[in-house]
């Protein structure tokens, strides 16, 4: 199978104890093949999605990708700028960039 693009995203997970909280980033990787778009427990065939789109939160490119679908939105928390991975999958389904 095919990668045509890849964009890594961050899981975070709290921790709380009697004492502290502590913030645990668990990287992950959105995978875009021909037919799919994997992440690390799901998987959307490309038929089933509708659009994606990102969303700057403060600077530095650190924001959320929606990764629209027939079965909803999913949020994926990025670091870096998803514009090569929107445009690759844009491109991939015939929808202006």
């Amino acid at each position: 199978m095919e990668l045509l693009a890849e964009q890594e995203y961050v899981k975070i997970e709290r921790k709380v104890d009697s004492l502290e909280q502590v913030d645990l980033e668990h990287w992950r990787n959105l995978r875009l093949y021909k037919s799919k778009i994997t992440s690390e427990y799901r998987e959307f065939p490309i038929q089933e999605v509708l659009d994606m789109s990102f969303r700057e939160i403060g600077s530095k490119g650190v924001g959320l990708l929606y990764l629209h679908t027939i079965r909803g939105v999913y949020s994926y928390t990025v670091k870096s700028s998803p514009k090569q991975f929107i445009e690759t999958y844009k491109r991939h389904v015939g929808k202006s960039v």
